[in-house]
């Protein structure tokens, strides 16, 4: 605090929003600190807790370091931002893969390459794809092992 700092980062926040009463803390002492939390999985009810004074940003734990960058800038110039991403709760379509989504996942998690993976499952490389495809828009994932790594962290795989 012999600092003032203009922002501070918060650690992971869940959905029972237990990590807001060390921004709650943190805004009595310094009420001119900008407050960004990491969101584990903040629901509707978390952004409800969200202290109204002073700016504050919320930003998804796996949202990428640019987003991040940008949050923390927003906080420098006074715009608070909570990500639409991270109040919108996903479908229950988009929270569960199919059988052969998984099956395509778990085998990219163990490195192999598409051709290897059509042949094993007897499927086209193209088909491959496809549920490849389908499984990172689910998922949120940048790429087919982003998606793989997240399946596999949510215990899917």
């Amino acid at each position: 605090m012999r600092l003032l700092p203009a922002v501070a980062v918060l650690g992971s926040v869940s959905s029972s929003g237990d990590g807001l009463s060390l921004a709650d803390e943190l805004r009595a002492v310094a009420p001119q600190c900008g407050i960004a939390v990491i969101g584990t999985d903040p629901g509707r009810g978390t952004m409800e807790k969200v202290p109204s004074n002073g700016v504050f940003s919320v930003v998804p734990d796996n949202a990428g370091l640019t987003h991040l960058v940008r949050a923390i800038k927003g906080l420098v110039s006074d715009c608070a931002g909570i990500d639409q991403t991270v109040i919108r709760q996903p479908s229950p379509a988009r929270q569960s893969l199919s059988d052969r989504e998984r099956e395509v996942l778990r085998l990219t998690a163990d490195g192999a390459p598409v051709r290897e993976i059509a042949a094993e499952l007897f499927l086209s490389p193209g088909t491959v794809r496809n549920l490849t495809s389908s499984a990172i828009k689910k998922l949120g994932g940048r790429n087919r092992f982003d998606a793989a790594c997240i399946a596999s962290k949510r215990g899917w795989l």
